[in-house]
């Protein structure tokens, strides 16, 4: 996982002492998702995920979650620069404070190596945690457009990695993929747990069991929570 320095990382256990955790601050290479429920919510919350077969990837297509990296949080920047900042450290930019043109990936969460962003270059992904692809498979093919747009755009599913260590992964759930960086395994799957529990999606018997396998190993591992409201805003909704 990435790490916190100097005055940025005193703040955060300070905060973290007294409420847990706290928001995100970009720039402090803090990654993932920010604020946390309590010790032993991620594996409570994984057994409570509800178990189906997998549906059939009939109908899947990248468009019908909207265009990529919509300004779903009406702050004029797209959703991907959006997360690089949240997720780089030492981030320089081009025009302004909003497209990222240079940033440290301090360590990529998914191999643990260090990583230079630099734009137009392909060596960070923004990674859907749970996989747009998988998500279909398992009740988003359901859903109407807003739903499917706040998804794929929820920094709570949004994740700044290693563009080859991510390609890897493909839209694999917690049973066919899992990072290579041992260490992150467990906010990784806590995080996977967050996303389908707050967009009520389901999980395979394989899939459950893999995510209950790994968080047995870290029984106090928290559960994320915050992100984008699951809902894009109205001006979305005829997409």
């Amino acid at each position: 996982m990435k790490r916190l320095r100097g005055g940025a990382a005193t703040a955060a256990v300070l905060v973290c002492a007294m409420t847990g955790c706290t928001d995100q601050v970009a720039g402090t290479g803090s990654a993932g998702p920010g604020r946390t429920e309590g010790g032993g919510a991620a594996l409570t919350a994984a057994e409570s995920l509800t178990v189906k077969g997998r549906a059939p990837r009939t109908g899947y297509d990248r468009d019908k979650f909207g265009s990529a990296w919509a300004d779903t949080d009406s702050n004029d920047c797209g959703t991907r620069d959006d997360i690089l900042k949240r997720d780089l450290e030492s981030v320089r930019f081009t025009e302004g404070t909003c497209k990222v043109s240079y940033g440290v990936l301090d360590s990529d969460p998914y191999s643990g190596k260090d990583v230079t962003y630099r734009r137009g270059s392909s060596q960070v992904d923004i990674d859907h945690i749970v996989a747009l692809s998988d998500a279909w498979q398992k009740g988003a093919k359901y859903w109407d457009a807003s739903k499917r747009i706040a998804f794929a755009n929820d920094p709570l599913n949004l994740l700044a990695v290693d563009a080859s260590t991510n390609r890897s992964k493909g839209d694999g759930d917690t049973a066919t993929w899992l990072p290579p960086h041992k260490a992150y395994r467990c906010p990784y799957v806590a995080a996977q747990v967050a996303v389908k529990k707050k967009y009520e999606l389901w999980v395979t018997a394989a899939e459950k069991a893999a995510m209950e396998k790994v968080l047995t190993g870290c029984p106090d591992q928290k559960l994320p929570t915050g992100g984008n409201p699951t809902k894009a805003p109205e001006r979305f909704h005829a997409n």
